[in-house]
């Protein structure tokens, strides 16, 4: 008589983060029909009980060892394409797998999964005469990666449709579409459930996700979302910072989704109004015709600070006449944003009024002073120079003291009417920011107001010279924004005074030439880009070159063992301010170098490419 076969093996990875072994464990009969690759399992583990994932099945038991069976099983976990997916993300942000996985696994058990929803390419709305999503819709799902840059004022929305279109009925392979924010996310999900699609909305349609067949919608966590296979992926905005998570391993949620799609041959868009360089490098460049393209900006109105009256303070003659106009005119509204909730200080010349800029890198100066030397230091680039102005050689900079609630008060003085206040936190002050004609705030007013009529940045400066090789696509990111926003105003007839205020943005600057501002003013971000590219490669920093950072109570021995064994052509370089940066040629030998030098004890935090660098 034949043997019985002995029971089924799986191999397990636990869900300890210290712990980088895979261990196999034989599947009891009561849990045989409910356990397959990607399951959620709980295991014993030296004297523990802890959780897991099935990474492999019907593997070979190794001969005369009596393996432990499975303690239990939660349910459906990652598909295939994410479990191998895991291990690159990883490795590529100087992660651990069990951390990846616990974000790409449900919060609740998912026992059983629901039938496949019935659905086929539905398309929505026929497009709107000349707009550039739906001219550039199917190229931009034509195959591989490709970044396509929309003005602000154009809807994504053909070029969701185009990716839905992929759906093969009866097919579990499904279209990943991620957006910047939750509240977007839940109303493109039932824009497209209107048009007849199945649509899953993460994080509470997991389970019909990972059915697959369907349009799944999410934020960032949606990257490693659950769909057994991809048939076509769109990320909308991908410039968007909310991309990129703050927490270590700090992994670019376009970039997974970029990754996914290439090792499943699917296609996938990166849209966005200014697309950062290390999108541009991510695939070919989709553009509306310069015509259309410059008509999806808001006009921008630049107030030139450097000549302007020291008396005015914050509030230009053109700002006070907008505000006012707001005040005096029902239904008007107009955001004001002033990036800083506290008081941060820019150096000027007293004599003409020029920024103290670094002339290396453009970044912002700070004086510094000590053992009788006097200097003024670029936090962006390291450099120093003497206290001397660039533009007219005097010696007398005077700061400038910037805070939002002191200019609330100031402004509603001005303004002769209500002005509310609006920080990340929420209302901080003032009336309601909803009903109130003007308001003012952090860039948080820009997200949480639906709808203005004008958007002046009261100091724009302070975005330009940031000590942030990013300051400049930062600052291009916020002004289509208020670009998106005031792109919906209603504009009045000609003749009528208020033409000069709706529908408009208003930049207060001491640099009305910088590349971003420019790039603003003729809807053109590619002449940002292409300046920062210049600059950077001069300066060897990221996308040129592939950087981290290393911080926390242990990053001194963690760099210095780091310095022992870079290879040649990998600079590390610490420690500065209690933190090392790692500088090398590309991503490979970077993360190989993170990876290959064991981990101190105790607090370490790992940053590759850092955004706030």
């Amino acid at each position: 008589m034949p043997a019985e076969p002995g029971p089924r093996v799986v191999r397990v990875r636990p869900d300890l983060p210290a712990v980088d072994k895979l261990f196999d464990y034989s599947v009891p009969p009561a849990l045989a029909g409910r356990v397959g690759l990607g399951s959620e399992v709980r295991i014993q583990l030296h004297g523990r009980r802890v959780g897991g994932w099935v990474v492999e099945e019907d593997v070979e038991p190794p001969e005369g060892v009596t393996l432990l069976a499975l303690a239990g099983s939660r349910g459906h976990g990652p598909p295939a394409a994410v479990l191998e997916l895991a291990g690159w993300v990883a490795w590529r942000w100087a992660g651990t797998v069990p951390g990846v996985l616990r974000t790409a696994s449900p919060l609740r058990a998912v026992p059983e999964l629901p039938p496949m929803a019935p659905s086929g390419p539905a398309p929505g709305p026929a497009p709107p005469d000349g707009s550039a999503a739906g001219t550039l819709a199917t190229e931009a799902l034509g195959g591989g990666v490709r970044v396509v840059r929309l003005p602000p004022a154009e809807d994504p929305y053909p070029v969701v449709v185009a990716a839905s279109e992929r759906l093969v009925p009866g097919s579990e392979a499904g279209v990943l579409v991620l957006v910047p924010e939750q509240r977007r996310a839940v109303v493109l999900a039932r824009r497209l459930g209107q048009a007849g699609l199945a649509v899953a909305l993460l994080p509470e349609d997991w389970a019909r996700a990972r059915r697959g067949g369907c349009v799944l919608v999410g934020t960032r966590a949606a990257a490693l979302a659950p769909l057994p296979a991809l048939a076509a992926a769109v990320v909308v905005d991908a410039h968007e910072e909310s991309y990129h998570q703050e927490q270590a391993p700090t992994w670019s949620a376009w970039e997974i989704v970029a990754e996914r799609a290439r090792r499943e041959g699917a296609p996938c868009a990166l849209v966005s109004p200014c697309p950062t360089l290390e999108l541009l490098g991510a695939g070919p460049l989709l553009t509306a015709p310069r015509t259309v393209e410059r008509q999806g900006w808001a006009p921008v109105d630049i107030v030139d600070r450097r000549e302007d009256d020291p008396r005015t303070g914050l509030f230009s003659e053109p700002l006070v006449a907008l505000v006012r106009w707001a005040v005096a005119t029902p239904g008007r509204r107009v955001l004001c944003v002033l990036n800083r909730t506290g008081r941060v200080r820019l150096l000027a010349c007293a004599a003409c009024g020029e920024l103290a800029r670094c002339e290396h890198c453009q970044g912002r100066l700070e004086q510094v002073e000590g053992e009788g030397v006097r200097e003024l230091h670029c936090r962006r680039c390291g450099r120093d120079r003497p206290v001397v102005c660039a533009r007219c050689g005097a010696t007398r900079l005077k700061h400038l003291r910037l805070g939002v609630s002191r200019a609330r008060e100031d402004l509603e003085l001005l303004a002769g009417g209500p002005v509310a206040e609006v920080t990340a936190e929420g209302a901080a002050g003032g009336p309601d920011p909803f009903t109130a004609p003007v308001v003012i705030g952090t860039e948080a007013v820009l997200h949480r107001m639906g709808r203005a009529d004008a958007v002046a940045f009261l100091d724009l400066d302070a975005e330009l010279l940031a000590p942030r090789f990013r300051a400049g696509e930062e600052a291009l990111a916020l002004l289509a924004r208020a670009s998106r926003l005031v792109s919906r105003a209603e504009v009045p007839p000609s003749g009528d005074p208020g033409r000069r205020f709706a529908g408009r943005l208003l930049v207060q600057t001491r640099q009305p030439d910088h590349e971003a501002v420019v790039s603003a003013r003729q809807g053109d971000p590619g002449l940002l880009a292409a300046a920062d590219l210049e600059l950077r490669t001069g300066l060897g920093l990221p996308p040129v070159v592939a950087m981290a950072t290393v911080s926390g109570a242990v990053a001194d021995r963690f760099g210095e063992a780091l310095a022992r064994a870079a290879p040649t052509g990998v600079e590390v370089r610490g420690p500065v301010d209690g933190s090392w940066s790692v500088r090398a040629p590309d991503h490979r030998a970077l993360c190989d170098l993170l990876q290959s030098v064991p981990r101190p004890g105790g607090r370490l935090r790992v940053e590759v490419d850092p955004v706030r660098a």
